[in-house]
């Protein structure tokens, strides 16, 4: 559904805040729950509207806090962006050609129900997830696995179909382990609603009450040892950020995503709460244009736009330094970062003249571009009125469609319209190229660019196992990127949150910014 963006909500915001978070609870959620003073229970609150706990259909990063705590990985991509084992028993074995990954599992694992995990668990979840009539929404990532086989109960094999190191890193956001057999018996709705018992991870699912929260209880046959430690994880949906404040506030949660940027640092300081902020590697924001459809089809235009866009500037002053300006795909601390090229694409407001008056649109032209209407790991809307604005001043009218984040994100899937959104990855450097730029996958009909040079350095970089060679492909890459401009790139999000001093204990923020829940101490 189409709404307007109400400026007015700021003003609630600081309400909240100043006068005291009690007030402020019981105009947006009714009668405060009593969750965060239950013994052993952990209460998060987070934005945005969860549609599924399945791991191969999980779209929302923030929402991933409750399928990453049902359902593991072979290996997962911790709070660092370190690989770890996970129900491997270690990092897998690579064969020379670097298309065979042999990985040993673990012999302690069962499920929530108790059966026994094994090798078969792993082929038939992979198998499941790569066959089409499945239509499994994060088959596109794990395409190039040919075949899975099994080597023994606790030795599994995965062939590729060509050298592609990143499938790896996909495993934590995109995919995750179910017992053999169970989606034959239970069918689609038992994994998106309510998938007990047959996933190992620390949480058995227990409640879903829609526009509330989804509740996760402790599973006592994990297998590490003292984890979880909490017997109760809730996780609440408070898509309002001074709701979220306010609850935290008033004790009724424990921790909060996305808090408001503006207030972050004063917050952070109260002495009842605490707070961290870190760098994503992976978390892109970004403009998907459709390179086919005026103006957007002249590439002098692109470039335009983004010479146009004064990243410091929203950087500073809508998100308070809770955004790393960045005109290319590679965030500043990245080992991947090309500061010439970035440089060029960056904001030079005379640049952006020159590049209008060479295009077929130098009298001006108008577009429309879909934002969603609530907080998805930032919000946005502030962002794209400063956009608005500043993309004025080269003659380009845009015009704002705030509609529900679901609405927006089955728009760019389909490619029926232009967008600006945040999106997430694991952090290495081409699970977003991937998704937008190249065919076949979940959001390349929302940008439909032709970039075979992209696509070979892009292969090039997968074959390649060293970090500082895979560096020298990268670099060259975002030069083509600085060339053809497919994407209007923003910048990379921060990772932040806040949680009450005490509880949790020791919490680190994730890099991939997802709440690791399965380690929260008490």
């Amino acid at each position: 559904m189409t709404q307007k963006f109400d400026p007015r909500r700021r003003a609630i915001l600081k309400a909240a805040i100043a006068g005291g978070a009690g007030a402020a609870i019981s105009p947006f959620l009714g009668s405060p729950l009593s969750f965060a003073q239950s013994g052993g229970t952990v209460t998060l609150a987070i934005p945005g509207v969860p549609v599924t706990l399945d791991p191969v259909n999980q779209i929302s990063h923030d929402w991933m806090v409750t399928s990453q705590a049902i359902f593991e990985n072979l290996i997962e991509f911790d709070v660092d962006g370190e690989y770890k084992p996970q129900l491997a028993a270690a990092m897998p074995a690579l064969s020379d050609d670097k298309r065979t990954y042999t990985f040993e599992l673990r012999d302690d694992v069962v499920f929530q129900n108790g059966e026994p995990f094994t090798a078969e668990d792993v082929k038939y979840s992979f198998d499941w997830l790569l066959d089409p009539d499945n239509k499994a929404m994060r088959r596109p990532v794990f395409a190039r696995i040919q075949e899975v086989n099994i080597l023994s109960p606790t030795k599994v094999e995965f062939r590729l179909s060509e050298p592609y190191g990143p499938w790896l890193a996909f495993m934590t956001k995109c995919m995750g382990i179910f017992q053999k057999g169970s989606r034959e018996a239970n069918g689609p709705d038992f994994f998106r609603t309510a998938p007990v018992g047959v996933g190992t991870g620390p949480g058995i699912f227990e409640e879903w009450r829609p526009n509330e929260y989804i509740s996760l209880v402790r599973n006592d046959k994990y297998y590490r040892d003292g984890l979880p430690a909490w017997d109760r994880l809730v996780v609440r949906q408070i898509n309002e950020e001074s709701t979220r404040v306010a609850y935290l506030m008033s004790g009724q949660v424990d921790l909060i995503s996305a808090p408001p940027p503006k207030d972050f640092d004063r917050l952070s300081a109260m002495p009842m709460l605490e707070g961290a902020k870190r760098p994503t590697l992976g978390g892109w924001f970004a403009m998907n244009i459709d390179n086919t459809k005026a103006p957007f089809d002249d590439p002098n235009v692109r470039r335009a736009v983004s010479c146009a866009i004064d990243r410091e500037s929203i950087a500073t002053n809508v998100y308070y330094d809770l955004l790393s300006p960045a005109a290319l795909p590679a965030p500043k601390d990245a080992w991947w970062y090309n500061a010439d090229a970035d440089a060029a694409a960056s904001y030079d407001i005379e640049r952006a003249q020159e590049f209008m008056a060479k295009s077929k649109y130098a009298d001006g032209a108008t577009f429309s571009l879909m934002v969603p209407s609530e907080p998805y790991l930032l919000d946005v809307r502030d962002a794209a009125l400063v956009i608005q604005s500043q993309l004025a001043e080269i003659g380009l009218t845009m015009n704002l469609e705030v509609v529900e984040f679901q609405v927006m994100i089955q728009n760019a899937i389909k490619g029926t319209a232009n967008t600006m959104f945040v999106n997430m990855s694991p952090g290495e450097p081409t699970y977003h190229l991937q998704n937008s730029l190249t065919p076949g996958q979940i959001l390349s009909k929302s940008v439909k660019y032709d970039g075979p040079d992209m696509v070979a350095l892009l292969k090039q970089g997968f074959a390649e196992p060293e970090q500082e060679k895979q560096k020298e492909i990268y670099l060259k890459l975002q030069d083509v990127l600085l060339r053809d401009m497919p994407l209007i790139w923003i910048g990379f999000v921060y990772a932040a949150n806040i949680w009450r001093k005490g509880k949790p204990k020791d919490f680190t923020v994730n890099q991939g910014l997802t709440i690791v829940a399965n380690e929260i101490v008490i």
